[in-house]
């Protein structure tokens, strides 16, 4: 034990390291997803490349091979898998779930058909290409089929943040499939698994079974997510009883760790249950805070699971499929762009507004990973389809964001010039030190949260937050001592109004401190001047 102990520690230390190095590297020098270098990190340092060399200390090699389908040590890929709850328990926590209820039928007759033409495009051609796969309900071909079907909502929406589209009509109705797609991914996911399961069983699929399966997995979701939604206020009045936001926290983590279990007791995927925990907390007075808090353990346990994900690549298996993941990579992005931007031209778009909406639905990113690392430990499909579902989540996050760029370029996506009058409205704000402009997006925070929107952060490493009620999309971007808010032009008035009221109230602030004369309030003043002069040596 001893010994499992101290090779855990030595592994978990070089994994932090290598996957924030490379995933740095991916995101500030090559402007790619962050996610991209994590996994590279772990294809890298893991049993079937470098970690494979015998080290004389540790008699033996640093990431030996566990002999099993999954090649890292049970200790490791438990960590792992803690990682991926949290990352679905986050994703939960910013599923704006009265928005995704209350929007127009554009984004789920997006997301819908993006699903069905994915899903039959990627299991036809696994059948097709894989003579050892025979139908389409084999557990291979059903794998990865709902691998293509997930997208990276991640990804899409810091491009449209960066580039000031999300409050585009183009930009809201991906953003809106995207988060269908992975609700549905994730439910798909559990049927999926059921039918593997029976099938490693030995017994014969039948439609009965597969509508039970399909039944189970769909009720166990919209049971739980029902009960979660109504109960999750009640749990968070009662824990306000301690007056602890510790205990609040620690308790909803404890809550998706449960449910994720009861997932996986009833024979589904133990995401969902982080997920729908999430989901439910998401509608709470304490969801930011929620998420603000946990920022440390999903950046440390978050880039162990990307990491541990990429050291399951086998190069060897990989190349007798090599022509395989190629031809399935295609048939994703085809899956994509015809399976989103064709329902899109019967919603009003024209066809530079269908090419958008395809285009923004080609990241594939953390579902993807999930689902295929369940594939791989539930045995319904091997190292070498494992590599074909990391090719292809590679090859579209590199691609797709220079395509989704390209695609902005021109004019209206509508096929009326109606619609045209619907570009955002950009504010911008600039403050003289980054800490007086951290304090004011603080401000315009809470402020919109208090007149009711929901203050989603896209951006885990950026201060990038889309504020939403009802109809009304926002968006709120930081970057040093700018502030720029994005609005569509109809809402400018409202928006400026908030605007000069938090400007108004930290003027009176700053006027109240310097007309405090007391020994306390010059301390504090001394102290609040200090903190300046740091930030500006740091910015300088």
């Amino acid at each position: 034990m001893t010994h499992k102990m101290l090779l855990l520690s030595l592994q978990l230390g070089i994994i932090v390291v290598a996957a924030k190095f490379f995933g740095w590297l991916f995101a500030k020098k090559l402007k790619q997803p962050q996610v991209l270098g994590e996994l590279i990190a772990g294809m890298l340092i893991g049993p079937y490349t470098l970690g494979a060399i015998s080290i004389h200390a540790l008699e033996g090699p640093l990431f030996p091979h566990s002999g099993e389908a999954i090649p890292v040590s049970a200790e490791l890929y438990g960590i792992a898998t803690l990682g991926s709850i949290i990352l679905l328990f986050v994703s939960g926590l910013e599923t704006d779930l009265k928005t995704f209820l209350k929007f127009s039928a554009k984004g789920s007759v997006v997301g819908i058909g993006g699903i069905i033409i994915s899903f039959l495009l990627g299991s036809g051609v696994t059948v097709l290409l894989n003579p050892s796969v025979h139908s389409i309900m084999d557990p291979a071909a059903l794998f990865l089929g709902t691998i293509s079907t997930a997208t990276s909502v991640g990804i899409t929406a810091r491009i449209l943040s960066e580039k000031k589209k999300l409050s585009t009509p183009e930009g809201v109705t991906i953003l809106a499939a995207a988060v269908l797609d992975d609700v549905l991914s994730i439910i798909l996911l559990s049927v999926v698994v059921g039918i593997a399961a029976v099938s490693a069983a030995g017994g014969s699929i039948e439609w009965g079974a597969i509508g039970g399966v399909a039944l189970k997995a769909i009720g166990f979701f919209i049971i739980c997510t029902v009960l979660g939604i109504l109960l999750a206020p009640r749990i968070v009045k009662g824990l306000k009883w301690f007056k602890s936001l510790d205990i609040i926290i620690g308790a909803s983590i404890g809550i998706a760790l449960l449910l994720a279990g009861l997932s996986e007791m009833v024979g589904l995927a133990m995401i969902i249950g982080a997920y729908i925990t999430g989901l439910s907390f998401s509608q709470t007075d304490v969801s930011h805070e929620i998420r603000e808090k946990i920022e440390g353990i999903y950046e440390f346990l978050v880039p162990i699971f990307f990491c541990v994900m990429g050291m399951m690549v086998n190069f060897e298996a990989m190349a007798g499929v090599i022509w395989f993941g190629l031809a399935f990579t295609v048939v994703a992005f085809i899956g994509k762009l015809v399976g989103c931007g064709l329902p899109s031209l019967f919603v009003g778009f024209n066809m530079r507004g269908a090419f958008r909406i395809g285009a923004g639905m080609l990241p594939r990113g953390e579902v993807t990973l999930i689902v295929a690392g369940i594939g791989l430990s539930s045995g319904a499909i091997g190292h070498d389809m494992f590599g074909v579902a990391i090719m292809t989540m590679l090859f579209a996050s590199i691609a797709a964001p220079p395509l989704l760029i390209k695609s902005f370029s021109g004019g209206s996506g509508y096929r009326t010039t109606l619609e045209e009058k619907d570009e955002a409205v950009s504010i911008e704000l600039e403050f003289p030190s980054k800490m007086a402009a951290d304090f004011m997006r603080r401000s315009l925070a809470d402020g919109f949260r208090t007149e009711g929107f929901f203050v989603n952060r896209l951006d885990h490493n950026a201060h990038v937050y889309q504020l939403r009620m009802d109809m009304i999309v926002l968006t709120l971007i930081q970057d040093k001592e700018h502030i720029v808010l994005n609005t569509p032009p109809e809402h400018e008035q409202f928006v400026r109004l908030m605007m000069m009221e938090q400007l108004l109230t930290f003027k009176d602030f700053l006027s109240g401190l310097e007309s405090m004369k007391s020994p306390d309030m010059m301390g504090a003043e001394l102290l609040m001047g200090m903190f300046a002069q740091e930030d500006s040596k740091k910015n300088k």
